[in-house]
């Protein structure tokens, strides 16, 4: 499902329009991007928790040459899925 068939489903399930649904849909993910820019966490109980996970520096090889690279430390977004969801996939 990509973002243009997301808006249809939330358009159809809400009972609004497909313009008003991806207003909605932006506005989720600018939310969530922006709590995830300042450090914090989002918790959607039943579906899942957004958060940013500290990835330490470390050192990698160049696989053509075999030389070591520098690989910096970064922080990187991660979802937990919530009992709910695990419960609805399986």
């Amino acid at each position: 499902m990509n973002k243009s068939e997301l808006v249809e489903a939330i358009a159809a399930s809400a009972d609004i329009s497909k313009a008003a649904a991806g207003r909605a849909l932006d506005a989720v993910i600018d939310s969530v991007t922006d709590a995830l820019k300042k450090g914090d966490q989002v918790a959607l109980v039943g579906f899942g928790t957004f958060q940013v996970k500290e990835r330490a520096a470390r050192t990698g090889r160049n696989p053509q040459t075999g030389a070591p690279i520098d690989i910096p430390a970064a922080k990187i977004p991660g979802f937990k899925a919530g009992k709910q969801l695990k419960d609805a996939v399986n």
